[in-house]
């Protein structure tokens, strides 16, 4: 074997982009932290919501304690991300570097893990050279090297579950074991816990499975069944934890209603009379205090749809702006592109820019196409962004779904570079 061809294996060895991927993103957290003074980076990184429940955890006061105040348990986050969060303080110490490094760390580890599904992904819909191409995406896209420092939140692990989840299901549609299905159960069960924005694309995907699977290999309906049900089995008791501490259904999270009202309130009416002027973690922190996690967003849903119901058309303007930002990280990219003053700011304008029309003209190509994985993959860039349009939104609010955008763009660009390739993509098949 020459040289060259050790090379080129090294270079497409999934492995080997992976650690790549991970070196990358170690390599921009050393960088950043060496420009933070540590006492920062101990401490405000994990002020908000996830580090003051883990917080809590790591106390033995329970899930709860949100604003760091004894304001009493909550569900204003799913449990997982809190609770990794809270062994990482009983390992490390509460608010010291050393937990901080850990943390972006782990999601470091996440973002870089990303890698495998979306290579093994990439491969069974497009071939080889595309898996290759766009996990070396992954490795180099901005956004997914700056993410695990900037933010101790579950986005990294959303990441390596909704690539995952996507992944699988494309797997499971012509495997008829069991054992895998109920994998698959497990998976969703745990991302849901994770992320529920996830749950947008299960119904879709679990159906279209359990159909494309019967048709290919005679899978009895009641595997597909009992996946679903141990889903539901699964979230069951964080649910039953939720009513018993606030006597309503409350599924995973309760926070939609705030969500909403943030996005959707008189601070974004120049006419309004009487409103809102600003918003402040302290005077909502204090409203929450007063009232309770319950009453605190029954108003914020009251307030948030008295607003959308008396402004319709300034709730349409404020859905496009947010649509705009959530695809390409700003509501005016042009003028924050030619203001920014950091190169990697502008670098990460330009790289959601592009990702977005390859993903646009890669979600045109699979949907045209006889590829059977075609519906699956634009789901993901359909639908999981809808709640941030209508809520409020930020780059890392989609950041989980990029590893398929990426796919999706891949596609775009050998599409247009080959012919031949365009051909082999309509009439690909599992394999």
């Amino acid at each position: 074997m020459t040289l060259k061809t050790r090379i080129l294996l090294l270079l497409t060895s999934v492995w080997f982009i992976a650690a790549a991927a991970l070196a990358t993103r170690v390599a921009f957290i050393l960088n950043q932290q060496r420009k933070i003074p540590q006492q920062i980076l101990a401490t405000v990184p994990f002020e908000q919501e996830t580090g003051n429940i883990a917080f809590a955890l790591s106390q033995g006061k329970g899930f709860g304690h949100l604003f760091r105040q004894n304001t009493g348990p909550t569900a204003w986050l799913p449990p997982v991300y809190p609770f990794l969060l809270s062994l990482i303080f009983r390992i490390f110490g509460a608010f010291t570097i050393s937990s901080f490094l850990a943390a972006v760390l782990l999601n470091a580890l996440f973002s870089a893990a990303a890698a495998f599904p979306l290579y093994c992904l990439s491969r069974q819909v497009a071939g080889r050279t595309a898996a290759v191409a766009a996990a070396w995406m992954w490795v180099l896209l901005p956004a997914a090297i700056v993410m695990p420092f900037e933010w101790i939140w579950d986005t990294s692990l959303s990441v390596l579950l909704a690539t995952t989840l996507l992944w699988m299901t494309l797997h499971i549609s012509s495997s008829a074991s069991p054992k895998h299905w109920l994998a698959y159960g497990l998976l969703w069960a745990i991302a849901l816990l994770t992320n529920p924005s996830l749950g947008i694309a299960l119904p879709f995907f679990v159906i279209r499975a359990a159909l494309r699977v019967r048709n290919l290999v005679q899978l009895s309906w009641r595997v597909p069944a009992i996946t679903f049900a141990l889903i539901l089995l699964c979230c069951l008791p964080w649910t039953i934890r939720n009513y018993s501490a606030f006597h309503r259904f409350i599924p995973i999270r309760s926070s939609l209603p705030f969500e909403l009202w943030i996005g959707n309130n008189d601070i974004f009416d120049p006419h309004a009379v009487n409103g809102i002027q600003r918003i402040t973690r302290f005077e909502e922190t204090r409203h929450y205090a007063q009232l309770g996690e319950n009453a605190y967003l029954t108003e914020k849903w009251a307030r948030a749809a008295n607003f959308i119901r008396q402004k319709p058309a300034l709730f349409l303007h404020l859905t496009g702006r947010r649509i705009i930002a959530t695809w390409i990280g700003t509501e005016h990219p042009f003028s924050d592109f030619l203001h920014a003053n950091s190169f990697l700011i502008r670098t990460i304008l330009l790289c959601n820019f592009l990702l977005t029309l390859g993903t646009a003209a890669g979600a045109l190509l699979v949907a045209r196409s006889k590829n059977p994985f075609a519906a699956p993959l634009v789901v993901f860039p359909t639908f999981y962004p809808l709640v941030y349009y209508v809520t409020h939104t930020s780059l890392r609010y989609r950041h989980p779904i990029d590893p398929i955008l990426i796919l999706l763009t891949v596609v775009a660009i050998a599409a247009s570079c080959s012919k031949k390739y365009r051909t082999a993509l309509a009439i690909s098949h599992a394999s």
